[in-house]
């Protein structure tokens, strides 16, 4: 394995401490056919349920991949990137994340035996921040938004290794097994709708149908108060970002924007955007059925109960991956 620039294909050893390439393109990974990432380290990973739920007279397929060791479907990212750099003996990693990412990534260092420094705004949720700490992470808090963190961390990133969830294609390697599970539970679907922020679910869901040979239609969700991806696509002029209860998803400029529309249109999909009290609404309607989930995982229910409330019909599957667990705030 190793990775390639998207622009100008030069390559780059994956232990390297360069994040992107000097030309500034982004990393992908290339790896021989049938090559996989070791598998040193684990959390006790499963295969997460897939539950079959009636909303709002239309029949969803919820993906609980808030079920997974940490609490979110970043551990898919986390198993992936940190067992590969375990296998290549790095020792200290440090990690820019609005809370889930970085709880992933923390206890999987933890049980690696790798040092993690995980830098996050302080504005993210006291739970999350005691998560990455129990991990015996070096927490950061960086005032500001996501953006103002991802610059504090580029220093560090100078001499210690950038285990990011965006720039390292690892983690995507990771998140494209939701493709696979999916595949052996129902096949593939008509439809995915997932919440997208910088992408991690989207893109690895992407590529992993890419590899199973049929793309499902993928319906992004984006906050009103967060959403470059839904106006870039759309071709809208950007606006004044405000705040979104939908945290793992306020994200303004999303590095890979360019992939995930790319990714969203090659799928005949498409992107909707969805209010603060829509989300929530969402997030109640789940947990009066026993369903306890944060708020962006609302965002994800949200956008499909929008995006199909005139276009429904019962032959469709339409899975609504539930992202992150409630106990996260």
């Amino acid at each position: 394995m190793q990775f390639y620039c998207s622009t100008c294909g030069k390559h780059y050893p994956i232990a390297g401490l360069e994040y992107r390439c000097e030309c500034g393109g982004l990393f992908k990974l290339e790896k021989v056919q049938g090559e996989e990432v070791s598998k040193l380290v684990s959390l006790g990973e499963v295969t997460t349920p897939l539950l079959k739920r009636n909303l709002n007279n239309m029949d969803l397929y919820l993906k609980l991949d808030y079920m997974m060791p940490t609490g979110s479907y970043k551990d898919r990212g986390a198993f992936a990137l940190i067992n590969k750099l375990k296998e290549l003996g790095i020792t200290e990693v440090v990690e820019d994340s609005s809370g889930n990412a970085g709880a992933a990534i923390a206890g999987y260092c933890a049980a690696a035996g790798i040092k993690c420094n995980i830098y996050l705004p302080d504005s993210t949720s006291a739970g999350k921040i005691k998560q990455a700490t129990a991990y015996r992470a070096a927490v950061v808090k960086v005032p500001g938004n996501r953006e103002d963190t991802a610059k504090a961390i580029k220093k560090a990133a100078e001499t210690t290794y950038y285990a990011s969830h965006v720039y390292n294609p690892l983690f995507f390697e990771g998140t494209r097994s939701m493709a696979y599970e999916l595949y052996e539970q129902i096949g593939i679907p008509d439809y995915v709708v997932i919440p997208a922020g910088n992408g991690t679910m989207l893109l690895g869901a992407f590529i992993g149908f890419k590899e199973l040979g049929k793309l499902p239609k993928i319906i992004a969700v984006q906050s009103e108060n967060c959403d470059p991806i839904y106006r870039k696509f759309k071709k809208l002029p950007s606006h004044q970002y405000t705040g979104t209860a939908a945290e793992g998803i306020a994200i303004q400029e999303p590095m890979r924007i360019d992939e995930i529309i790319e990714a969203v249109r090659e799928s005949g999909g498409d992107i909707v955007t969805v209010t603060d009290d829509e989300v929530k609404t969402a997030q109640a309607m789940l947990g009066k059925r026993g369903t306890y989930v944060e708020v962006t995982s609302g965002a994800a229910l949200a956008g499909a109960l929008k995006y199909f409330k005139d276009g429904y019909n019962s032959e469709m599957k339409i899975v609504v991956p539930l992202t992150g667990s409630g106990l996260k705030k």
